[in-house]
């Protein structure tokens, strides 16, 4: 029988695992507009230089990781310190399981402690699953950019989802 998930900061050993899930999306998916994957030495880079109001958390499961969770400064001018940025990204074999879900319920009370007011989320459409984990989480859309991405060789639209915390 399987652990339950368990839901904690990243530590150095889980940046290959987060990497594997990044880079799968970079390869065959839009939920990250990259071109190349980054390989662990990005998240060395990410993990090193979490300040307040940033984490990178993991979702695990039998001691592997299934997903993670990161919140990042949304712009880098200082009216914006109480915003963040978020995304979830989750392996093949944690979608349709609340993964996602708890990755986000974790992240989101550590970010109700440190402070934060807004939190933003950029999906790429379209992405039917993505939409419905922000919307059950909380998160309502805020608008749509057509066409800013191009990968795959097709124009890509994102939705921006907010919530006020």
């Amino acid at each position: 029988m399987s652990a339950p998930v368990l839901v904690r900061p990243a530590l150095a050993a889980d940046l290959p695992a987060i990497a594997e899930v990044y880079d799968h999306q970079v390869r065959s998916g839009v939920a990250t507009f990259d071109l190349e994957p980054q390989g662990t030495a990005y998240w060395e880079q990410r993990l090193a230089g979490l300040g307040p109001g940033d984490h990178l958390l993991v979702a695990e499961e039998d001691a592997v990781v299934l997903g993670y969770a990161a919140a990042s400064a949304y712009r880098p001018r200082p009216a914006y310190a109480r915003t963040r940025e978020v995304s979830v990204h989750l392996a093949d074999a944690a979608r349709g399981r609340g993964v996602g879900s708890a990755l986000y319920d974790d992240l989101l009370a550590r970010l109700r402690g440190d402070g934060v007011h807004t939190v933003l989320a950029v999906v790429a459409l379209p992405n039917p699953a993505s939409r419905a984990l922000h919307r059950r989480c909380g998160f309502e859309p805020a608008g749509v950019l057509r066409e800013v991405g191009f990968k795959h060789g097709r124009w890509i639209d994102t939705e921006l989802w907010q919530l006020v915390l």
